[in-house]
């Protein structure tokens, strides 16, 4: 947004633009550098990037005087290149889909957008070919929260291409943080019989901020995908806040806890698998994986039928599950309270959702725990008109395996059900167990 007058003659007399790194003195002889950021609407001051990455205000009336430093640098999209190859490394395959992994300031709106392919990630990075050789390929240039079934089914096909290939040691994803629990459980139903690790890592800040943690969260994963003895879909992020180590969690068990923090991600009701140190090029595992590396051949079943809701319950709420039969949903997942319960009124709607032959299935919204449907005179009603309790699975998990079992074996309704109530993943787990989901520091 253009700043207004007087604003806009002096900066253009002294050629400065949006993007353009200046520094200014205020009158009281505070000097602030950074880069020119476009003004908040209705706003009468300067608005300044600083090196940290934080924007600040500076009141117009107060600025005694303004210098150009230097010009805005030109981000464009970077085309491939190819990247060295040493002998007697492993290959690492980065497909990069957006997100803010791959995001840098746009600096005439101010906003963070996809700016960078995936090879420029890896050029950014050297130290990665210490550990491998590494290919990259961008196949889709999206923000995490535009993120859509039918993009999980591209991905899924892509993957599973380079699992194919015998040279792949391990293929990394490179995604937004806001879903990537969503489609790292997708690609974890998607594809089947997996013989090497499928990592999906991103970034909570962008790669232009001097506190981004794109290089650790990238390198960390490179260094798991080719040291571990793992066959699984895993989430690999910051295990703290600073740049000591990052931890490896199941992809059908992780859940984005905090909305800024580095270490964002938690296991949820289950250990992660491994830590990792990626300077040091050090991987322990600390759970055991489904499956190990072995020459099995992947087969994928890339299909989601996005016509699931998922409902929240609450005190008050409306009969939302009636939009599923107004809108001809095939599935609806719900966000029980406690045990997995929904207000009693609600009860009759499920019935009808059922016998219309909509797959109604139940998980908790508490954080740990399991669905039991049998203790309280609700849930019993709530059997009886045909909900499934699906036992300790994530609500967003939940939602995600019914996409992908009604756009694979949708016709045949009591296959969905007996798929639904399978551990495929790690979704379900047969142990009941309290766990707190804030780790503690390892040890080596």
């Amino acid at each position: 947004m253009e700043y207004p007058e007087p604003i806009r003659s002096k900066l253009s007399q002294l050629g400065i633009e949006i993007g353009d790194k200046i520094r200014l003195v205020r009158e009281d002889g505070l000097i602030i550098e950074g880069i020119l950021m476009p003004r908040p609407r209705g706003a009468n001051f300067i608005v300044v990037k600083l090196r940290n990455g934080y924007n600040v205000g500076i009141a117009w009336d107060k600025v005694k005087e303004i210098t150009l430093i230097e010009k805005k640098k030109r981000y464009e999209v970077a085309k491939a290149k190819g990247v060295p190859k040493r002998e007697g490394l492993p290959t690492v395959k980065i497909i990069g889909t957006g997100g803010t992994i791959a995001s840098k300031i746009d600096y005439e709106t101010g906003a963070v957008k996809p700016a960078m392919s995936a090879e420029e990630l890896v050029e950014d990075i050297p130290e990665l070919l210490d550990v491998a050789n590494i290919e990259a390929e961008q196949i889709l240039e999206i923000l995490s929260e535009n993120m859509e079934p039918k993009y999980w089914e591209k991905i899924a096909l892509a993957v599973h291409a380079e699992l194919l290939r015998d040279e792949i040691a391990g293929v990394i994803v490179a995604h937004g943080t806001d879903t990537m629990a969503y489609t790292s459980s997708a690609l974890a139903f998607a594809i089947q019989d997996l013989n090497k690790p499928v990592v999906f890592t991103g970034a909570q800040r962008s790669s232009d901020r001097p506190s981004s943690d794109a290089a650790f969260n990238l390198m960390a994963s490179v260094v798991f995908a080719t040291k571990a003895n793992a066959a699984e879909v895993v989430v690999t992020m910051h295990g703290e806040t600073g740049d000591t180590y990052a931890v490896v969690h199941r992809a059908t068990r992780v859940r984005k806890f905090h909305s800024t923090r580095r270490d964002a991600f938690q296991s949820v009701c289950a250990e992660p698998l491994a830590y990792v140190w990626p300077w040091a090029y050090e991987v322990k595992m600390i759970s055991e994986p489904l499956n190990r590396r072995s020459n099995i051949e992947p087969k994928v079943l890339p299909k989601f039928d996005p016509r699931v809701l998922q409902v929240k319950a609450y005190p008050g709420m409306p009969d939302l599950l009636e939009i599923a039969l107004e809108k001809g949903y095939r599935g609806v997942i719900i966000e029980g309270t406690g045990m997995g319960h929904v207000p009693q009124r609600l009860v009759e709607t499920i019935k009808r959702l059922t016998d219309a032959g909509v797959f109604v299935g139940v998980t908790t919204q508490c954080i740990h725990g399991t669905v039991n449907l049998n203790v309280y005179s609700t849930g019993r009603e709530m059997l009886d008109a045909g909900a499934v309790p699906l036992e300790d699975m994530l609500a967003e998990v939940a939602t995600v395996k019914l996409m992908w079992a009604l756009g694979n074996y949708g016709n045949d309704l009591e296959k969905v059900r007996e798929i639904m109530l399978k551990p495929i993943a790690g979704e379900i787990r047969n142990r009941r167990t309290i766990n707190l989901y804030r780790l503690s520091y390892p040890e080596i």
